[in-house]
């Protein structure tokens, strides 16, 4: 049903895997083929994890999990333009933030596959999903050595076109200020792309500060002691 409804010019069959639909239905993958009216296979079974790892197309159709890096969308050439100017005017902020957020993700990229986030965490096309990783994780007896293994460092994309984004633009090096919201972006995007936090505690802490700032309250002191506790 889904081959005989797909887009001319789609070559490839998009599916997600969650706990659950409503766990997926917001999620920022779906945001431009939403967009597109492009068709997502929701599978939200344990198997499906499986079972998609066996079949690696149908019908002479790729399956492509649009939550992994690499995501092809068949655009145009005045998109794929489009795409390498955004790439070229986000090179400097890419590299601060890879080089803010160091070991917890491998790359910074320019997404193609958000549209109203300012940034996602997507896996490696030969790694654990989120979704995988969840159910790994759950299990009693897992080897916890295979977990280091395919649990592959997270690629970031981010959306240059998101006012956020754009302000972090703005500045060729990042002040502590924009350090704290990267990496309450970067917390944020694990939960919103189905991962798990490490430091649940930190997040909180940083939610807080940013209450903060709101009310006005300083919070250079916490600031500093934050950045301390990550440079360890």
């Amino acid at each position: 049903s889904y081959v005989e409804n797909m887009q001319d010019k789609q070559k490839g069959i998009y599916y997600i895997t969650g706990e659950s639909k409503e766990s997926i239905e917001d999620s920022p993958f779906l945001e431009v083929l939403k967009k597109r009216d492009i068709e997502v296979i929701y599978m939200t079974e344990a198997i499906d994890e499986y079972s998609v790892q066996q079949l690696k197309e149908f019908d002479g159709k790729k399956l492509i999990n649009v939550s992994k890096e690499g995501l092809e969308l068949d655009d145009d050439e005045d998109e794929k333009k489009r795409q390498e100017e955004l790439k070229e005017k986000c090179k400097g902020l890419c590299d601060n933030i890879k080089d803010l957020l160091s070991d917890n993700i491998e790359k910074v990229v320019v997404s193609n596959r958000i549209k109203d986030s300012p940034c996602c965490l997507v896996t490696n096309e030969h790694g654990w999903s989120a979704n995988m990783e969840r159910i790994m994780k759950a299990q009693a007896l897992a080897d916890t050595s295979q977990h280091k293994f395919m649990s592959s460092k997270k690629t970031m994309e981010i959306n240059p076109e998101h006012p956020i984004i754009g302000k972090l633009m703005e500045s060729d090096k990042l002040d502590e200020t924009s350090k704290n919201l990267i990496w309450l972006m970067y917390e944020s995007s694990l939960l919103n792309s189905g991962f798990t936090l490490d430091k649940p505690t930190s997040f909180t802490s940083r939610i807080n500060r940013l209450i903060q700032l709101g009310l006005g309250i300083d919070t250079t002191i916490e600031e500093e002691e934050d950045v301390e506790n990550h440079d360890d």
